[in-house]
Formats: structure tokens, sequence, C-alpha cells
């Protein structure tokens, strides 16, 4: 690079109608705007790249950082254009993502329509096993009804497969077991384990946060795979880093193990952007909007700070009504979110 001499810091932020890239290098910016390619978003990624480094004349020797945000896992849940999925239980369980919490969320409407499971009942399995409530072995694995849903993941095509077993927050050895497996017999095969996504008491949360891991894992790993490939191909060595749902940062190959862990990782950039601008202006109590092509985002900032949760809801049938929606325990902002962007 010509202009400038030290290391500069790249984001890139994959939306539903827009890629959008920023270069910094000291208190000199650079952007892009590129449509993002939904079928191979990775294309879109890197043509936003080559437009930024050609306006900043860099080159990617002269980038330290790569931080990205997206939105493709949420838009995956959404549209329902995940992996086919199934959904390994302990016997005697495989409706508990069904069943939800048993209650109403909309009290007077008799005729109220509930999200379906991203799994379907005839994908939901179950093994032979029982754990109590410390972990403790009941009944021991019967490896033999792991074996037997072989024949089945391979008839029903399945490409990714979630095992979510009672009371594995406290003992995952049935679960990791279950993977073995599995991976012993379709090394290919992607599974998500709810002791590993999800290690939290209460079956239904937990089951349909690894459900939803499951769902999304086969596309978002391809994708950040490519991803990873092509920038190595065009010279960057610097780390890349992902945004998550709750505003921190992780790795590509955490990123690609728990993708669930990205449903609003470009909404929440834009959290932090703006209660990094409150700070500035040194309002404590400020709304922040952000909207895009696609989707419009609303955030609450109080001291500074968005407002934070550990239950977060995709894919609502009730537009903003909590519970009408499968719940995902990750950490995340808490913002209310809508299909009214600029575009849409």
């Amino acid at each position: 690079m010509t202009e400038t001499s030290a290391q500069g810091r790249l984001a890139v932020d994959v939306g539903g109608t827009f890629t959008d890239v920023a270069l910094e290098f000291g208190p000199k910016r650079f952007t892009a705007k590129v449509l993002t390619t939904p079928s191979m978003p990775e294309r879109g990624v890197m043509e936003g790249i080559e437009k930024a480094l050609e306006v900043a004349n860099a080159s990617p020797a002269d980038i330290g950082l790569i931080i990205h945000g997206t939105t493709l896992a949420t838009n995956a849940l959404i549209e329902r254009k995940g992996a086919k999925t199934a959904l390994i239980t302990t016997e005697g369980l495989r409706d508990s993502v069904e069943m939800a919490f048993e209650n109403r969320f909309e009290q007077y409407d008799i005729n109220i329509d509930r999200p379906d499971p991203l799994v379907p009942r005839n994908l939901r399995w179950s093994v032979r096993e029982r754990l109590n409530f410390k972990g403790e072995v009941l009944i021991p694995l019967d490896e033999a009804s792991v074996e037997a849903l072989i024949p089945l993941i391979d008839s029903n095509e399945i490409g990714s497969v979630a095992i979510g077993l009672i009371h594995s927050y406290a003992n995952g050895t049935h679960e990791e077991r279950v993977s073995e497996i599995l991976t012993k017999a379709r090394p290919d095969l992607s599974i998500t384990l709810s002791s590993a996504v999800c290690p939290e008491i209460r079956e239904y949360e937990r089951q349909s946060t690894a459900s939803a891991n499951a769902y999304v894992q086969p596309i978002m790993s391809r994708y950040l795979g490519i991803l990873r490939e092509d920038l190595k191909k065009r010279g960057f060595a610097c780390p890349v880093l992902l945004m998550t749902s709750g505003g921190g940062l992780t790795t590509l190959d955490t990123a690609m193990k728990f993708p669930i862990r990205l449903v609003e990782s470009g909404p929440a950039g834009g959290a932090i952007l703006a209660s990094e601008i409150a700070r500035e202006c040194d309002l404590a109590s400020v709304v922040s909007y952000d909207m895009g092509g696609t989707t419009a985002k609303i955030c609450l900032l109080d001291d500074f700070m968005p407002q934070t949760t550990r239950t977060f809801e995709v894919a609502r049938v009730y537009r903003n009504m909590k519970g009408s929606g499968w719940p995902v325990r990750i950490p995340a902002i808490e913002m209310v979110e809508i299909g009214a962007g600029g575009g849409s």
C-alpha cells in the first residue's frame, strides 16, 4: 500500500439484500456495497472486498484483521432452506419439541397457529437410555438402538442430525457416544450435540436450539469453509473473526461448529455501533433503528448499553408475540426485527 503504513481492519456484513464492506486504516475509511449473492454468498463477499481494496489502493498484505457479520443463518431458518435434519432423543420423549410449553401464547385466538417444529415427527427418533438430573446413569445406552437409526438416515437422505437426550446438560457421555457411532458409520454427516451447543436444563429449549444449529450447520459450514479458502487464495493471512448474536467475536472454526450463535450476527453489530455513538454523544437512553434492504431492526439502549437476553425466538408466527417462534438459548442482544426493509 502506498498511502498508509498501518495495518488495516476490514469488516464485512452480509445481509439479505446487500453485502457491505468497510475498510479502516487509522483515521481513513473506505466502503463498498454490492448485491448479496444468495446461492453463493462468498462471491458477493469477495467482490465487495475487491472493490474496497481497489478504492483504498490496498492489498491483502495490508489487512491485519477481518471481522464478519451476517444474517445468513437467520435467513436459512426463516425461509426453511436449511439441511434435512433428524432429531435423536431419549426413548419416549420425541414429542417434547412439539408439545413445547403446553401453553397458549395468545389466549383469545381460537384459531391459534403454533410454529411447526424444524424437525417433523417422522424424523424424530429415539434411542434407549436414561440419565437422572444429576447425570447418573439409570439405563445404559443401548448401542444397538443407535445403529438401527443408520438405515433411517440413509433412506430419508438426512444431511444433519441433532442429538438431544434427557439431562445431557449434566452428563454428555451418552450423546457423545451416539455421535461416535454415527460418525464412524457416516463420516460426512453433520452432528450437533445439545450438551455442547446448549448445556442447560429444560428439554424443549435445549432440543430446539440443537435442532436449529443442526439445521443451518451444513450450509454455514460450507459457506465459511469456502470463504476461508477464497481469502487464503487471494493472499489474506490475517485472522478472521465472526460477530456473534451477543455482540462478541468468535473464530471461524467455532462459528462452523455452532452457527446458531450467528443468528443475529449482523444486527448485533449495528447495535454495538449504536452504543458507541450514544457514548460519544453522551446519550444514556437511546432507541437504535437499523434498516437494511430486507429487514428493519430496533434496539433499546440503557446506560449506553444494548439490552441483552439469554432466550431468543426465531421465525415467530405472530409478529412480536413472545412464544410464537422457536426458542433458541444463546446470548443475544435483544431487539425487534421485522420484514420491512428498504426493498421489502
